[in-house]
């Protein structure tokens, strides 16, 4: 059997199905699409959800994939042992109501018999103890010994998630021989060890569960295949585990020499260098499809992996960035089976770089705190650090649990594991009450799944505002309809439509729906699974029932501004890769008849000349009166053209190019302008960031621009008129007054000076001495707290060396302020720490430096008892 590599088993197994009659699909993005039950796609048969449920009809019956997938449930264990991992390649074959167990059983033996070249001695099948029919096929058809086809209960060959689909499975298992087995005597398939190793896996979905255990034959019978690539390798390899089959282990080789340490010689070296081998995987691959770190969902996961290789650097000895360079082995290895990953190279090491300095910054944060929590524990003479406060090392500072520990043990300490995970399962309850409830697509469960999913839509809007067609469903808000009445709220569904459904950023057509007899206002429109959309909204008079012919027309004044403003988003992309630079993609956009917001991504707030420069760039080219051509072509044409494509979009093979002049060339499903002219001038509104190394502009277009001046316009007249200016002379009339202003206060200031001054009087025979220290406590009338401050230091520097406490009460509020010298500082005395105390005794609260602090009350009538408590207080704080 030859040793093939990674890459050349992912080829193999789609040529050979494509040889049975299968469509090869690309990979679908980690980012699940309409279901919201994951975050991110966990297994080849996720994406296909929709075909498997029958909601979308699949563009073959039999179809093909390599799917990249990430799991995180047992995060933990990754590196502990080489059989962990969070990214992995799933290879998979997929029947939709087409062939069934007899086909799937033939071909997975065929393929890693004659294919592959494993040797069919070493392959025993496995079969659900009741499926009677697969064991005569594994058995009868294949010629498989009957000792040799396991049968396994429930818990082993049976695949069901809650309600929907499911149905029995049967597994191969190959043989690695006796140097991976366990050499107990009974050592056999299913046991744990790792010399028999399940490597291929049918489901056959001939189940509907209803969710309470009761089981029915569904009508359309799947397949569904999964087979891990890289446990594939390993076996056609014959290697230990995935982390030394070829392309891994290259990287693995990588961070050894980054690490200066051999794998194999140390198992706490070998685990850190298991965990940035699998990690930086995954935040490559994620990252590609346009998931960015940040604190909650995709994002987090992303970070924390990032982060716990970051950190088991660290503990190899790496201290420099290094994940970038890592990175870069993983794309030279995978780009072949995903170019994606060398057309956003430059970008995915960008954010990595980034995310690893910040956590590089994070790390030496959580350790200062760390160390300031030991002090604490040591004043206190406790041994165990508190479990809420190791879980906000771990939630704030990304600080495993397992580096607080270690840190404590080198000390002597110990934390408090229990507390922490307690601490953990109150966040992940707060997570699981913030789900939403959803269906087995994981999409919220609403009349629109009870549609026939042969009923479509065709979208006729790019030419055409008015069109007539015939109604093919109608629905209430919770149920199918024959008819909708004047005044009720629905949906209505026509053979083809001229409105635009929210998509790519850009919001719905609205308009109106008729016939003779009754008038339908749409408010919105929806694209849902299967090519379906909906027009939603409300009978406004008549009545409109399924079969009839409608006219349906556009709110043409909307789309237009739309068109406008989602023409200048594109005009702005390409001005802002020209000002910053080519790693700025898209990373969202919301545009509608008023404005258009557009986030892209960035590490750094742009400058008023780069926000400048970007506005000129787009406004010339709207004054250059582009045509703007739009056409569908062949998608690896259009890529031969420079188009933009959407960051982690997936692309069908025919797209749409919209081409500006051969300026601005993107992929886009939008509706556009005729001629960049019509969208008459862009300003920036304003740029901010939404999330790390994502800003986003909001910008304005036409009659929105128009609107923008003229409000502001009338702002400016109000400020005029109030000032008694013109909006010419404005300026000059706003200086003059500051300038004025300027001089007035500086008066009252002199004045309040004088007052305070005059309201003190002769204050200094009142000195006394604490404790050998000099200390001034008074109580001075209506004087607010810039004038106690002022007169503070006055009376300091008449004092010499001393304390000063101050008092005032006015309108049944009471300021307070105390000052102290250097020499009573040496001494002990504390100003903040003085006021502090004081201030109960005038109802208030307030504290500062050692050199001065200040207080507020609601009580005058405590001054006294306040100033009294000074004397005390300093005489507590004064060493002898």
């Amino acid at each position: 059997m030859k040793a093939y590599g990674v890459n050349e088993l992912r080829k193999m197994f789609l040529e050979f199905f494509e040889s049975k009659g299968h469509l090869a699909m690309k990979s679908f993005s980690l980012v699940p699409h309409n279901d919201k039950s994951l975050l991110l796609i966990n297994s080849g048969m996720a994406p296909l959800k929709p075909y498997f449920t029958g909601q979308e009809i699949p563009p073959r019956t039999r179809v093909t994939t390599c799917q990249k997938c990430i799991r995180t449930g047992d995060i933990e264990n990754v590196g502990k042992t080489a059989r962990h991992g969070t990214f992995f390649e799933m290879l998979g074959n997929f029947s939709f109501g087409d062939y069934f167990k007899e086909e799937a059983i033939q071909w997975t033996w065929e393929f890693l018999t004659e294919v592959v070249g494993l040797d069919p001695d070493r392959l025993y099948p496995s079969v659900y103890e009741d499926d009677a029919e697969a064991f005569e096929i594994w058995n009868k058809k294949m010629g498989i010994p009957a000792e040799r086809i396991f049968k396994f209960g429930k818990e082993d060959n049976f695949w069901e998630h809650g309600s929907g689909p499911c149905g029995p499975c049967s597994e191969v298992y190959y043989d690695r021989g006796e140097k991976y087995g366990c050499g107990s005597p009974d050592c056999t398939v299913g046991c744990e060890c790792d010399r028999y190793m399940e490597i291929w896996n049918n489901v056959f979905t001939q189940f509907d569960n209803d969710g309470n255990g009761n089981y029915s034959e569904l009508e359309q019978k799947n397949i569904d295949t999964g087979m891990g690539l890289e446990r594939l390798a390993s076996v056609v390899q014959d290697v230990d585990s995935i982390f030394d089959v070829d392309t891994i282990k290259a990287l693995r080789d990588h961070v050894c020499r980054l690490a200066q340490k051999e794998y194999g010689q140390e198992y706490n070296n070998d685990v850190s260098i298991r965990v940035i081998t699998d990690h930086v995987r995954s935040v490559t691959f994620m990252i590609s499809d346009g998931i960015m770190p940040s604190n909650e969902g995709r994002g987090y996961v992303l970070r924390r992996l990032l982060r716990r290789a970051c950190r088991h650097g660290r503990l190899l000895g790496i201290h420099k960035g290094f994940l970038p360079e890592l990175a870069e082995t993983v794309i030279a290895g995978s780009k072949d089976g995903y170019p994606e990953l060398e057309e956003k190279k430059e970008f995915i090491l960008n954010v990595i770089s980034k995310e690893e300095e910040q956590f590089n910054k994070t790390i030496d944060q959580g350790l200062g705190i760390l160390a300031d929590m030991i002090a604490d524990m040591e004043k206190r003479e406790e041994k165990t650090l508190n479990g809420e406060d190791a879980f906000r090392l771990y939630d704030t500072y990304g600080f495993p649990l397992d580096l607080t520990k270690e840190i404590l043990e080198e000390k002597g300490l110990c934390v408090d594991e229990d507390g922490f995970k307690a601490s953990m399962e109150v966040q992940r309850k707060k997570a699981r009450d913030a789900r939403e409830v959803t269906n087995y697509m994981g999409a919220d469960v609403t009349v629109y799944e009870s549609i026939d999913p042969n009923v479509t839509s065709e979208f006729v809007g790019y030419d055409h505002l008015t069109w007539e067609s015939d109604v093919t469903v109608l629905t209430t808000e919770t149920e199918i309809a024959d008819a909708l009445s004047e005044g009720e709220h629905g949906t209505i569904f026509v053979k083809e439509t001229p409105f635009y459904a929210t998509s790519g950023g850009q919001e719905a057509d609205t308009g109106y729906i008729r016939t003779s007899e009754g008038e339908f206002k749409v408010e919105d429109t929806v694209k849902l699974l299967g090519g379906k959309i909906g027009h939603v909204g409300v009978m406004t008079k008549g009545m409109i029932k399924v079969g009839d012919k409608v006219t349906l027309e556009v709110d043409a004044k909307k789309r237009a501004l739309s068109a406008r403003n989602h023409s200048a988003t594109h005009l702005l992309q390409k001005a802002l890769r020209t000002v910053l630079g080519t790693h700025v993609e898209q990373a969202g956009s919301s545009v509608n008849e008023d404005r258009l917001r557009f986030d892209f991504t960035h590490f750094s707030a742009m400058t008023e000349d780069e926000i400048a420069q970007v506005e000129k760039l787009v406004n010339e080219s709207i004054a250059k009166a582009y045509d703007v051509d739009i056409k569908n072509m062949p998608i690896e044409e259009a890529k031969k053209t420079g188009a933009q494509a959407l960051f982690g979009e997936k692309y069908g093979d025919i797209v749409r190019v919209v081409n500006m002049g051969n300026y601005s060339i993107e992929f886009c499903g939008g509706t556009h302008v005729k001629n960049t002219s019509e969208i008459m001038a862009l300003k920036i509104i304003s740029e901010t960031g939404v999330a790390a190394g994502v800003r986003r502009i909001e910008a304005l277009t036409s009659d929105g621009l128009m609107k923008y001046y003229a409000q502001t316009e009338e702002k400016l007249k109000n400020a005029a008129a109030l000032l008694k200016a013109t909006a010419d002379n404005l300026s000059d009339k706003i200086q003059h007054m500051l300038a004025e202003n300027k001089m007035l206060h500086s008066e009252v200031e002199s004045l309040k000076s004088k007052i305070a001054q005059s309201a003190a009087g002769d204050v200094l025979n009142q000195v006394k001495e604490v404790k050998g220290t000099k200390l001034l406590a008074s109580e001075i009338e209506g004087v607010d707290m810039n004038g106690l401050r002022d007169l503070g230091d006055q009376l300091k520097e008449k004092l010499g060396d001393g304390v000063v406490v101050l008092a005032s009460g006015s309108d049944g509020k009471v300021s307070l302020m105390a000052t102290a010298t250097d020499g009573a500082m040496k001494k002990g005395a504390h100003a903040g720490n003085l006021v502090k105390a004081i201030a109960g005794c005038v109802g208030g609260g307030g504290g500062g430096r050692p050199n001065m602090a200040q207080a507020g009350g609601k009580n005058p009538s405590g001054i006294q008892d306040a100033l009294k408590k000074a004397e005390e207080v300093l005489a507590e704080q004064i060493k002898e």
